[in-house]
Order: C-alpha cells, then structure tokens, then sequence
C-alpha cells in the first residue's frame, strides 16, 4: 500500500584535532600497527552503565553522542569540539585510506553521467488546457519544471530548481505540483539538509513567489494544493521532527489556520487530493492503524470529516469513484489487502459492502480511479501487475477486466501521480534492470499500448548486453526469498565473478527491480549485481512484511545471507567475492549479517545504517521510536522486545571475530538515523575485529539522512561506493 512509501518516506575532513583525543592523535598519522599506513581512530571507551528493566549493558561509546544534538543538528558550530575533532579525524582516515581510489572514483562517476543522460526530450502530461513536463539541462544537477499549451506552444518555465540551489551547500525539491486550475506552482524545498522544508508558491499571472522560509514543513505528501486551487495545505513538523499540525494557508499567502492537529507522538500525516478532485484527504497513520478525514471540495474551510477511527491493526485508503467511496483494507484478516464501497454520507466501517473479496497472494498495491475505468496496481509472484475495470463492471473474473503484464523476468511499474482523470489514457512507467523507463500511454478503453518515450541511456549503452534473471533462493524455513540479478550477457557462472548484493527488507518496503545507472556502471566493469528481496519487504505480500518484523526480525539476515549462499552455489560468485550494500533500515541488515556470517563477504557498504537499535529504541524522545515500535518492539516496556533487540543489535553483538573492510556513512543533520549510531559502531568493530581489513566512517556535515539531490551529488556518492567495493576486494 502506499501509505508504506510515506512513512519511511517518512561527506569532510576540517578542524584540526584537540591535544588529548585518541582520535586526534591518531587520524592522519603515517605509521602504525598496520605496516606504515594511516592508522585509523580510536576514541576512547568511557563506559556509561545502563539499567532497563532489570537488564544492564555497558555502552563504551555513549559518549559520542552530542549533548544538545537538538540545536547542534541546526548548526554544527555548536557541536561538542572533542566529539567535532573525532568526527573529523574520521573523514581525514578515510579519506587517506581512499586516496588510491580517487581515479576509480572519478571513472566510475564519469561513465554514470554519461549513462544518465540529459538529451532525452522532456515527456508531457496532459492535464486540461496544459501539458506539463520536467528536465534537466545538460551540465545542470537540478531539473527545470514547465509546461505549454496542449498540442503545442511556447514553453513557460514554473520552477528553475538550479536557480533555486546556487548558493546553498545542500538543496532538495519536493512535491513540486502545479494547483487545478493551473494558476499556480507549488514546491517544498530543503536548503538545510534536516528535512525541514520551506513551502513555495508562484502565482503562474504575476511570477510572484510566496514562501514560508520558518515552516518547518514536512515535504513528503506534507503539502497540497485544495481542489479548487484557492488554498495550500501543509503539515507543521514539532521541535522533534514528527508531522503533527496540518494548517490551511491562501495560496496568494495569508495567515496559516490550523485545521488538524495530532497529539499521538507515534503517528505520522500526510495530506493529498483523490484522484476525482472531489476530497482533500487527511490520513493520520502508522505501522498498525490508519484513520482517514476528508473535506469535501466544495467546502475546503469545512471540519473534516473523519471515515473511521483509528483501531489497531487495522489499516485502510480510501479514493472515490462512480459516486462512492472505495476502501483499500486489510480488515478482518484481509492481510494483502481488498476493496470496500461506502456512501459518502456514511463512511464508516458500518457500511462498508465488499466489491473485491481478499485474495491471498495477489497484494493490492495501489488504487487510482479515473473518470469511466478503475485501477489497481497488485503484485503477484514479486512481480507488479495492472488491472483495469471499466464502469458498470465487477472487479475480478469479469471478462470485461483488463489485465496488463510484461515478459521480462523482473521489472518494475510505477503510476505518475499527475494523470488526467476525465481520460482514457493511463499514463505509466515500465523499466527494468536493463530497461530503461519507458513512458506508455495504455488506452484503457481500446487496450492498446503506446510507447510514448522509449527508454534511453547514454552513450555506449545497449541492453541487448546485459541479462536479467530472477531465482528464488531457499531459506532455512523452506520460503523461497526472490533474488534479481543484472549482468552482462555471457557471463560466465564460474565463481569468478565479482558481485555486490543489495537489501533493505523493512516497513514492508519492497527494492524493486529498477533501472539502475549506478547498477550498470558496476555492471560494465566485470560485476554482477543482485538485489535479495528479503523478508520485512513485501515483495511477496503484506505476510512478507510480517515474516520480517518485531520477534521475526532475524529472518531478514538469514534471508539475506540464504541468497549469498545460492549465488555462490550457482556460480555466480564465490566466497568473500561479495560485497553487501545496505542503507538506513538496510543498515541494520548489514551490521546483522556481518556479526553472523563475517567470512561471506569481500566488503560492506552501510549507508546511514541503523546499527545501534536497542539505544536508539530506548530512546523515547527520538521521533521515530513511538512511531516504529510495532515494526521492532518497545526495549522500555516490554521485556521479550529487550531481549530480542539486544540479540540482534548490530551495535550490542559485535564480537571479536574478523571483520571484512566497511565502510559506513552519516550525515550530521540525520534525525531517522543519527550520526552516532555508525561512529559508535565503527569504532566498535575496530576494538573487537581479529582481523586486519579497514574500518572506514564518511560523515557528510552538510546533510541529513539523505544526501543533496543533484545529479553530480548522487552520481559521486555511488562512485565513492564503487571505488570502495573494488578495492575492499584487494584487502583481504
């Protein structure tokens, strides 16, 4: 379901290091234990003793953790000095420790650019009297957004996000989106990197920009345009970054009135329009419940009125269509998920009369209704499929519903958020590993496809060159877990082969199966690349999730390290050929990997990793813990989720047995993860490894849990990631 996007949706060497820190006085030295390289930092271990409930632990590195992180997140200047002179003694070790990289680096960025492109022509949406499009110009970072009349005209520029970036160490866009009655242009954008956007609006007649520079908005399904164009909507985030107030705001600007506030701290909002344009929806939610408001169109000042209370366990969506409500749930066991009808006048649950009964294995994950056809998008067998029916036709087994596929082994469907309602046409976006996005338009009434955009890549690229494969690799339980894999056709399955595997696995998230410049770049020098769809994703269905969260955690690591195991059976690899990549949530499964099976991987890759969780789980002022606590359990209330937390915390479990080279990254503005989770971990693994290999921290001072949007930005991170697979393969 959607609301899944949402709710997780939901790097620099400077300051010389203070006399007295290990770190200091060790970072940047030219010999040491390890023969005469740079030695890597080693801040010192003050034990700090934590009681919880009857349990004690000793956490040697609590310290580095800043005090006043809250204003520190906000201005780095105000960070603790001895905790800034460690963090930069890392960068200033792994940037020595790369040094021999940089060359790989810039090839590998080098040929990403050239494979991403930016001289395919923009694809227009229609939407009423305009056609709207987006682009990047060549040599730029950051897209131009536009439109011109419909059948053709001259273009008029809405946002120039380049012109919007210069000058600031960090920018991201979001929701940008023009109003209804196409007389305005809406965006969110992030010149901190904290996630704390600022809200814009152009009113398209006079050029004039609105903004609320002190929003603290939160720009991920946090602001929206009303029907009827003549207000915004946007949702406040509290001291502690959580989605809490949503306001309502002329779109000319004027004074911001609150229309919904949340006082549940384990609850997020978003905000958005149904597809019809007849409803605002306001969708308070979280891992285990959702409730749903909706104003009417034509009453935007009105209360909202809610459709059904929140009830644990159970979730649902609501769109309109054909004069009713329809309900994506999950009620009354319905775990992948079934449609309702309700009568606006009565929403509730009460009334709710079933339309599509629950099929288990087929997962509905999305619904959009247009005009005269209705559609849903499942996936069945970790592959996504179209269903389209036409009004006045039940769903599932009429003859009149249209099912829409695609050969391909493995391949991912996504639906643009701006479609024309009134139309025929479908607008979606096919791509696969080797695939790139092709933009088809589906005549939903003809059922004929149109390939609007066909796919490109740069220079040198060809997809008749590389193969895709998808296998399913045995779990110890006996589930089948997908594995996706690019390479390049002809490769021969001798165990030779370098490979990078890739997993995420939490919040029902799946990884799809996506056309990856990054993936092919790899791919071109001799790699294979995997994705392992494990458990705690929903590749296979919501009950993947479920086989993958709380007290079932585990099955993610061992689902992972599964796949390894059938790649190196098949020949694709060998044993410590491997280099695992993981970010954020994916983290966690990286850390959980390494402490079982240290001798399958050649590296590894943790991108903002979430390693130190029972801390952080015990952290009740984190913004994500209330939230999160149905995915890993509460370590401050429940005893069973202590212990369970505390045996498979990456941070907790490290032992000493030897570690491959890691590299792990942070941002210091990060509040889902923050920096000292892998500064904590790092130096933990570097205190307990028997082995030899590296143990690399990138802290980026400029960024949060993501990093700048710009092409070149993301272009250079994945590069630093390449160059390290690469040489973490010559350490062992």
């Amino acid at each position: 379901m959607r609301r899944r996007q949402f709710l997780t949706t939901s790097l620099a060497a400077g300051l010389l290091p203070l006399a007295g820190c290990a770190a200091g006085r060790d970072a940047g030295s030219s010999s040491g234990s390890s023969g005469g390289g740079p030695v890597p930092p080693r801040p010192p271990k003050r034990p700090k003793r934590i009681v919880q409930l009857g349990r004690v632990r000793i956490d040697d590195y609590a310290w580095l953790r800043d005090p006043d992180w809250a204003r520190v997140s906000r201005d780095t200047g105000l960070m603790d000095p001895e905790i800034r002179a460690h963090l930069d003694a890392e960068n200033a070790y792994a940037e020595a420790m790369l040094a021999p990289t940089r060359e790989r680096q810039a090839v590998f960025a080098r040929r990403m650019l050239a494979l991403a492109g930016t001289d395919a022509p923009p694809q227009p949406v229609a939407d009423g009297p305009w056609e709207y499009y987006e682009y990047v110009r060549p040599g730029e970072d950051h897209p131009v957004h536009a439109r011109r009349p419909r059948g053709g005209g001259a273009e008029q520029v809405l946002l120039d996000a380049q012109a919007r970036a210069r000058g600031h160490a960090y920018f991201r866009l979001a929701e940008a989106t023009h109003s209804p009655d196409h007389g305005f242009f809406l965006w969110a954008e992030d010149v901190e990197g904290g996630d704390r956007h600022r809200i814009c609006v152009r009113d398209l007649t006079t050029g004039r920009v609105t903004t609320t520079p002190e929003a603290d908005a939160y720009g991920y399904m946090g602001v929206v345009f009303s029907p009827c164009s003549q207000y915004v909507f946007w949702i406040w985030r509290d001291p502690f970054s959580r989605p809490m107030r949503l306001y309502r705001r002329p779109s000319r600007g004027g004074e911001d009135v609150l229309v919904y506030e949340e006082t549940d701290p384990a609850l997020f909002m978003a905000v958005r329009r149904t597809a019809s344009d007849n409803y605002v929806v306001i969708h308070t939610l979280g891992p285990d419940l959702d409730e749903i408001r909706l104003i009417p169109a034509a009453t935007p000042t009105a209360a909202p009125l809610l459709v059904e209370p929140r009830q644990p366990g159970l979730h649902y969506q609501v769109e309109d269509w054909d004069g009713a409500l329809v309900i994506l749930t999950d009620a009354d066991g319905a775990v992948d998920g079934k449609l309702m009808r309700a009568d606006p006048a009565r929403p509730g649950r009460a009334h709710w009369r079933e339309w599509l009964p629950h099929r288990p294995g087929r997962h509905i994950m999305e619904i959009r209704p247009f005009r005269d056809h209705f559609v849903r998008l499942e996936r069945v067998d970790a592959r996504p499929t179209l269903i389209v029916t036409p009004r006045g036709a039940p769903p599932h087994g009429d003859a009149l519903e249209d099912t829409v596929t695609f050969p391909e082994a493995a391949y991912a469907l996504t639906l643009p958020p701006v479609q024309e309602h009134d139309g025929a046409a479908l607008r979606l976006v096919y791509q696969s590993p080797h695939t790139p996005p092709q933009t088809i338009d589906y005549d939903m009434a003809a059922r004929t496809r149109r390939i609007v955009q066909a796919g490109t890549a740069g220079a040198g690229f060809s997809p008749d060159a590389y193969e895709v494969r998808r296998l399913d690799a045995p779990a110890a339980d006996g589930a089948l877990v997908p594995v996706t894999v690019l390479m390049r056709k002809g490769t021969r399955l001798d165990g030779r082969s370098p490979l990078l595997l890739y997993g995420y696995g939490a919040y029902g998230i799946s990884s799809e199966a996506e056309f990856s410049v990054p993936a092919l770049a790899l791919v071109e020098q001799g790699w294979i690349y995997a994705i392992a769809h494990v458990r705690g994703g929903s590749e296979r269905g919501q009950g993947w999730l479920l086989d993958g969260r709380r007290f079932k955690k585990r099955n993610s690591f061992t689902d992972f390290i599964a796949v390894a195991e059938t790649l190196i059976a098949q020949g694709y690899t060998a044993r410590k050929r491997i280099v695992a990549y993981g970010l954020s949530a994916g983290g966690l499964l990286m850390g959980g990997v390494l402490n079982l099976r240290p001798d399958l991987w050649g590296g590894a890759i943790a991108q903002v990793p979430f390693v130190d969780m029972l801390n952080t789980m015990s952290d009740a002022d984190h913004p994500l813990v209330p939230a999160f606590r149905p995915d890993w359990g509460d370590p401050l209330a429940d005893p069973e989720a202590y212990d369970y937390i505390a045996s498979i915390s990456p941070y907790e479990n490290v032992r000493a047995q030897p570690y491959p080279p890691v590299l792990a990254t942070a941002g210091i503005r990060d509040d889902r993860v923050s920096y000292w989770e892998a500064a904590k971990w790092v130096a933990a693994l570097r205190e307990k490894t028997t082995g030899t290999a590296p143990v690399l921290f990138r802290i980026d001072m400029a960024a949060g849990h993501q990093s700048a949007a710009g092409l070149s930005d993301r272009m250079n991170q994945m590069a630093l990631f390449w160059a390290f697979a690469e040489w973490s393969l010559t350490q062992g």
